[in-house]
């Protein structure tokens, strides 16, 4: 289940999709293989992409993961040898560490819920009665099968980020390749019921060394991918 919100208006479905600067933005997009060190990303670009990963839809609203922004060189170098050596990781400006909860507790629960309504200014017997059956559920099932069901929701966030850096044209690379439990200790996650899922630096391509940088785009065409019903 989804969280809770719904358009007010329904899109025309008579007339074909215009060509739009977001779909241009995915075309232009790919995982750069060589960032520029010397290019940073602004904050305010940051600021929108993080914004966009915040505003990402999660299962009942739970927003069960968390985002770590890790700008430190130190870190950073820290972080490259558990990660399959990848130079993105220091090369960008940004590193985005996905981090899920580790389980799904009653105060977790309960706290997104109190602030739902705290923030819409009323309590709604459906979505208490609803709160109630997430509290009966969730707590008691394994830790591992909690986490799992967190991270996936963790990758929503992480779709949401890299649509947002590439309408601002700021290149990302998404990872899984990486040592968790070593990333884990070294951003002290597991202290604060986290584990890492998946990483996204983010930078600006450096064409010279990149081997994919002027390569076509691969996808399956629409009539092998999409399919209507």
């Amino acid at each position: 289940m989804t969280d809770q919100t719904a358009s007010s208006t329904t899109p025309a479905q008579s007339q074909p999709l215009p060509s739009s600067a977001l779909i241009e933005r995915l075309n232009w997009r790919y995982a750069a293989k060589k960032l520029d060190p010397a290019k940073p990303v602004a904050q305010d670009k940051v600021e929108r992409i993080l914004e966009a990963t915040r505003l990402a839809p999660t299962s009942s609203g739970l927003q069960p993961y968390e985002v770590i922004v890790v700008t430190s060189a130190a870190v950073r170098q820290r972080i490259v040898p558990i990660a399959w050596n990848q130079a993105q990781i220091t090369d960008g400006s940004h590193l985005l560490v996905f981090a899920a909860w580790d389980n799904y507790t009653a105060e977790r629960i309960n706290h997104m819920f109190d602030l739902t309504n705290e923030v819409r200014g009323f309590k709604n017997e459906g979505w208490e009665n609803y709160r109630n059956m997430l509290l009966a559920n969730y707590p008691k099932r394994d830790a591992e099968l909690n986490f799992q069901h967190a991270a996936r929701q963790a990758y929503i966030g992480l779709s949401a980020a890299m649509v947002a850096a590439a309408f601002e044209e700021v290149d990302c690379t998404p990872m899984e390749g990486f040592d968790p439990a070593a990333l884990d200790e070294i951003l002290g996650l597991r202290a604060r019921g986290l584990r890492s899922v998946v990483i996204l630096p983010l930078g600006y391509r450096q064409p010279e060394g990149d081997w994919l940088v002027k390569l076509a785009k691969v996808r399956r065409p629409h009539e092998q991918f999409i399919t209507e019903v």
